[in-house]
């Protein structure tokens, strides 16, 4: 049986599908659920029904939202509060999944964080933290879950890249190359996995209005400090949007768009150059 919306079926006020006679409940999994893009995309889910394994390091905040969800909308959230720069934190979420016999349908990694500064004068731990964040769990997370999806011949996955993935990133250069990463291993793999009926969207934001600058102690730099950016909501119901589509590259905001694809056609010197003015902290 193909993945299909048509497939769904709504019983007991929450989203279903009818499979072999069975009725098996949707989930979604949502990492870095705590704020930011991530609470938002949960919040979509929930309207929508989908029951929700949320994901994040707070574990009072993510309880507050699990407890404000299952009241709004009659849905089930479980709460994991599991930090994603643990090695062995996806296989334990897997585990958990397995345990409860929740089958992931929609999968969307979006925990991640960047650091400001040059390279060799920022904190290894923190860039080591980084890598295994935003490239090994995600990765790690895409292949427990897109394996499972493959198996049963349906499933989306929604990988939050960046529009940083476009280009090299003076000033943030480690996190710039984990955007790159992600961006060509989802392109990768939703060429891979079509044939199952699992589609994997990569979402490329631009700068938003989040934790993310001062998590990553960018808030005085010129690609954030004094501009209006798009609040973590807009880019959340569009990542949900396209990842409904089952669009392989969604890239929010028309000048986002122009950018991304713009710098293939300078030379290389030029756009990290380019990249080096927009970065530095603002006068």
């Amino acid at each position: 049986m193909g993945w299909s919306e048509n497939n769904l079926k709504k019983r007991t006020g929450k989203t279903a599908r009818n499979i072999m006679n069975k009725t098996v409940t949707q989930y979604a999994l949502i990492t870095g659920a705590s704020s930011g893009i991530g609470n938002a995309l949960a919040r979509l889910f929930a309207k929508g029904l989908i029951d929700l394994v949320l994901v994040a390091r707070r574990e009072e905040t993510l309880l507050n939202l699990k407890h404000e969800l299952e009241s709004q909308y009659s849905i089930t959230v479980h709460v994991l509060a599991e930090d994603l720069s643990d090695p062995d934190a996806p296989e334990r979420i897997f585990k958990y999944t397995e345990e409860k016999n929740i089958f992931i349908e929609y999968l969307v990694n979006n925990a991640g964080f960047g650091l400001f500064g040059f390279f060799i004068d920022t904190d290894w731990q923190k860039e080591e933290q980084m890598l295994q964040v935003n490239i090994s769990a995600l990765t790690a997370l895409t292949k427990f879950y897109g394996r499972k999806m493959g198996e049963k011949q349906y499933g989306r996955i929604l990988n939050i890249a960046s529009t940083a993935a476009f280009q090299p990133g003076p000033l943030m250069s480690v996190y710039y190359a984990t955007k790159h990463y992600v961006l060509a291993f989802s392109e990768a793999i939703a060429n891979e996995l079509k044939d199952k009926q699992v589609t994997v969207t990569t979402l490329c934001p631009g700068p938003t209005a989040s934790e993310f600058q001062s998590t990553a102690n960018a808030e005085d730099s010129k690609l954030f400090k004094n501009k209006k950016l798009p609040t973590a909501e807009e880019v959340a119901r569009y990542g949900y949007k396209m990842m409904m589509k089952g669009k392989t590259l969604a890239i929010h905001g028309g000048v986002n768009k122009l950018m991304a694809t713009g710098v293939r056609f300078l030379p290389r010197k030029w756009v990290t150059q380019i990249v080096r003015i927009i970065s530095e902290k603002a006068s």
